[in-house]
């Protein structure tokens, strides 16, 4: 029915996007980009572990939520369309609910790669998102870099 991340495939090796610079740390090559949509200034939630694992992992993080504002020091998005670069991958911390009527928008955009993350998920969500052509991952994009949510605290 979905797409299911068995393995990591995660690498140092950069993908296509264009470098901002001002939504990660570190290095001057140019970075994979994720837009972090349910992205939260409380430590404790998952969009926010998202966004600082991520970033650790050189990531250009793009925090997306409607009520604005910033997250760990990143200016936050309300919406994906908002956001001026290519992105690698988007991840959703947001319940199905919700997260389906952001759908048309999530694939408008054409990201790489689209994770649902635990919590995030629905058998109508994961349909709606195959009919408007992504191919949902159903996996812990957190995970997928390598890291732990525990490590964030």
């Amino acid at each position: 029915m979905y797409r299911e991340l068995v393995e990591s495939p995660a690498s140092d090796a950069p993908r296509p996007g264009e470098d901002t610079g001002s939504h990660r740390q570190g290095s001057s090559v140019p970075s994979k980009t994720v837009a972090i949509i349910g992205a939260s200034a409380d430590s404790s939630k998952f969009g926010n572990k998202s966004v600082r694992a991520h970033l650790k992992q050189g990531w250009e993080v793009y925090p997306v939520n409607p009520k604005g504002g910033e997250v760990e020091g990143l200016k936050v998005y309300a919406s994906v369309r908002d956001i001026p670069v290519k992105l690698d991958r988007v991840s959703l911390y947001l319940p199905s609910a919700v997260g389906l009527k952001l759908l048309p928008e999530i694939a408008a955009i054409r990201p790489g790669e689209f994770f649902v993350n635990p919590g995030a998920e629905s058998e109508e969500l994961l349909e709606q998102a195959r009919n408007l052509g992504l191919d949902p991952i159903l996996a812990c994009s957190i995970v997928d870099l390598g890291e732990t949510p525990a490590d964030f605290g």
